[in-house]
């Protein structure tokens, strides 16, 4: 599970060809020991808990970083290497 981009604490991973547990394009976010698992399309929460403060910094994230995201999301699929996404600043 790469590690795509950290900041504040919080680390996204993306997971190779990661399609079957939750359908829709997502990222993993993990902070302090919790995990969510995040859509793409809207930053909805597909599984697990963060924390309210970090999940809107996620979502922040998201937004600037969508294409980045969709085309990492592709990449993954393909079993071709992710590309690192600049942090939230």
């Amino acid at each position: 599970m790469p590690a795509i981009s950290v900041f504040y604490g919080i680390t996204i991973f993306m997971y190779y060809e990661d399609t079957h547990r939750h359908g829709a394009p997502h990222i993993h976010a993990q902070y302090a020991g919790s995990r969510a698992s995040i859509a793409l399309e809207n930053g909805a929460v597909l599984a697990g808990t963060i924390p309210p403060k970090q999940l809107k910094l996620v979502q922040t994230w998201i937004e600037i970083h969508k294409q980045e995201l969709y085309q990492d999301w592709v990449r993954s699929l393909a079993g071709e290497g992710l590309l690192k996404i600049a942090p939230l600043q």
